[in-house]
């Protein structure tokens, strides 16, 4: 277990952590919680080693292997599956070691290396790796590419893969979810739920703790609280505690007032002084409950829209996709849609299916490719992008932006007044002069829906807002959303506040858009659905084709008749022949795997094994060095043999498409 006695840690005249006491148990699932700054980062740190405790002592298995995601973008020309396959410390160990022991000609070495291989799942290896790369949203074709050839969001999708791939007993992932999609979502969630060594992990996102953890650690004021529940279950622990400590403050309060009153009363009369001055000691004795203090809650609204036309959008016809040099790629095509006045629409589809590309036109960030996009009049929207980076300027401020926005835009506004509307999303003081470039993830979502919130608009279109915002900001999102009076299009992972603020969904896919009937959970169960469907399709492409129908031999003259059947003898025999030295070869890969088996089996009981002589020590050596020479060659006879039985499988299966007489 992992065990943090009175811990204290400063940064400068800044207390992150004092007197920290807490016990992670092995195996458990902990969500660690907190407002931002609060210090979760920092304890991932002492966790990790990367930060030294001041005071007070950290406790932790010396044999705990740790896996984590690397935060720097990855370079690599490696493929994904090469990349992913190289995290896996314990199979690269075993791998080195086998070299080593090969050239060194150690026969103990090399059979210790085997066994070692063998428990480090090196036969499986790769499909392990190939299943965690497409489990979170990559696509088959996507294995080989070198990993320099994707973009920034798979990149750390490949690193998430990575530290899943690491053997470990302790994993620390600090928002896994925050480049994936729904359906990478509910896979990873599945895949946690099974991992069996201790996890501790930071995420703003309510449901996916609650479906993976039972344990919660709450950061407040440098000290850390443990909680026997997921994150609703920690929510309510905390609220009942709370309103425990403001009875009993409030309690307190009404004491050292008739204290302080008695005190103030009879502090001059001689008879009462010693009474008095008894109850300044009590007083001054007292241990003081902190009253209820909680910072706080961000809240925000959208006003009221100048118009609301309806329909808000007519689509007709739409394709919707992307030019690159005048080379049109079309991801949606033949979409007619209407997009009425106080609609809640959820888009769900899964990963490359189109639903950024289709937000985006509406958007009028990319041009629609073919078909008409009609908007109503007075029709006022507000976009807030995945990459809220795609409409920021890294080098202004906050105040810079409001400003320009108020004077293009259709809503005006003096300094002053920008500069109370920014305090309102916690830009105060000197914030607002700060430099976009400069503010964490969170301040520049919680600017981006500042300026969506200041133009009015009618119809919202979110694609992934949640980014980067921690809990509290989700939830004041929900519920401006649920008071606003225009149209919502909202792409999220984000499931709590998908069932909270959507209507109705559509679904995006190749075919199109169409309406989803169903919640989110029916939605969850269409995804495991669609997975299923995918890995069935890919077994039927790579299983062998069945064999064309035969030849129409009705209306053949005598002589092309009896050629046809000389063809369709000499087909039959290549086949008998093929299958024949098919089964020989599948007879002799049998014999060689018992062999190696048993020569393992064999080196395995000679290395553990107890000698009672030296000279007996010397012959199980060289005995050893032999068997694992042998083992060399039957490996690679093996190798050889399914080389060649590949090679014929293939002959027989070119064999067998061709049209039989």
């Amino acid at each position: 277990m992992i065990v943090l006695r009175d811990v204290e840690l400063r940064r400068g005249v800044r207390t992150l952590m004092s007197g920290v006491n807490v016990t992670i148990n092995p195996g458990e699932k902990i969500g660690l919680v907190g407002r931002n700054g609060a210090g979760k980062s920092t304890l991932f740190a002492l966790l990790n080693g990367q930060l030294q405790e001041e005071k007070g002592d950290i406790e932790s298995p010396a044999h705990w292997r740790l896996s984590q995601v690397e935060q720097h973008m990855p370079e690599s020309e490696a493929s994904a599956s090469e990349y992913v396959l190289a995290a896996d410390t314990r199979l690269v160990q075993a791998q080195e070691q086998l070299k080593a022991a090969e050239l060194l000609d150690d026969g103990m070495a090399i059979a210790e290396s085997y066994m070692a291989l063998s428990d480090a799942g090196a036969h499986d290896a790769m499909s392990r790796a190939q299943s965690l790369i497409l489990g979170l949203g990559f696509k088959t074709q996507d294995l080989d590419k070198p990993v320099n050839s994707f973009s920034g969001g798979w990149r750390m999708r490949l690193q998430l893969a990575r530290a899943l791939m690491c053997p470990s007993d302790l994993m620390l992932l600090d928002e896994p979810t925050n480049h994936l999609d729904l359906d990478a979502l509910v896979w990873l969630e599945s895949w946690l739920q099974r991992y069996p060594g201790t996890l501790i992990m930071i995420s703003h996102d309510r449901e996916f703790l609650d479906a993976v953890t039972r344990v919660t650690l709450h950061i407040e004021n440098a000290q850390i609280t443990r909680y026997g529940a997921n994150y609703s279950g920690f929510e309510t622990l905390r609220a009942q505690e709370l309103v425990l400590q403001q009875a009993a403050f409030e309690k307190q309060q009404d004491k050292i007032s008739h204290l302080q009153h008695f005190i103030d009363r009879f502090k001059a009369k001689a008879s009462k002084a010693k009474q008095a001055q008894s109850r300044v000691k009590a007083l001054e004795r007292m241990e003081k409950i902190a009253p209820m203090m909680t910072a706080a809650d961000f809240t925000f609204e959208f006003k009221d829209p100048l118009h609301l036309p309806n329909p808000m959008v007519a689509i007709q016809g739409g394709s919707f996709g992307y030019k690159i040099e005048d080379q049109a790629t079309v991801i949606l095509d033949q979409v007619s849609r209407s997009v009425l006045s106080g609609q809640r629409i959820g888009i769900l589809g899964a990963n490359g299916q189109g639903k950024s590309t289709f937000v985006k036109t509406l958007a009028q960030a990319i041009p629609l490719i073919a078909g008409e996009i009609t908007e109503g009049k007075g029709l006022s929207i507000g976009y807030f992008a995945q990459q809220e980076l795609d409409v920021l300027d890294l080098k202004q401020s906050p105040l810079e932006h409001m400003v320009e926005l108020a004077k293009k835009g259709p809503v005006q506004g003096r300094e002053q007044e920008i500069r109370n509307f920014l305090g309102t999303f916690r830009f105060a003081d000197q914030m607002v002069n700060q430099a976009v470039g400069t503010l964490s993830g969170g301040e520049k979502a919680r600017l981006v829906l500042a300026m969506i919130v200041w133009q009015r608009p009618n119809l919202l279109l979110l694609d992934e807002p949640t980014n980067h915002l921690d809990l509290m900001t989700r939830e004041a999102l929900g519920m401006a959303i649920n008071d606003f009076e225009g149209t919502v299009l909202l792409v999220s992972h984000d499931r709590a506040l998908l069932r909270s603020v959507c209507e109705e969904f559509w679904l995006v896919s190749r075919s199109g858009i169409t309406d989803f009937k169903g919640d989110m959970d029916e939605y969850q169960k269409y995804l495991l659905e669609e997975s299923k469907k995918l890995r069935d399709a890919q077994s039927q492409q790579d299983a062998p084709a069945h064999t064309p129908a035969p030849v129409n031999m009705k209306g053949m003259s005598r002589q092309e008749k009896k050629l046809e059947s000389q063809k369709k003898s000499s087909q039959q025999l290549q086949q008998q022949t093929l299958k024949k030295e098919l089964t020989a070869i599948e007879t002799k890969i049998k014999h060689l795997e018992v062999q190696k088996h048993a020569l393992l089996e064999s080196m395995a009981n000679a290395s553990t094994g107890q000698q009672d002589a030296l000279a007996k020590q010397k012959d199980a050596a060289m005995e050893l060095a032999k068997s694992g020479k042998t083992l060399k060659e039957v490996e690679e006879n093996l190798s050889e043999l399914e080389e060649k039985w590949l090679e014929i499988s293939h002959s027989l299966e070119d064999l067998l498409k061709l049209p039989s007489p």
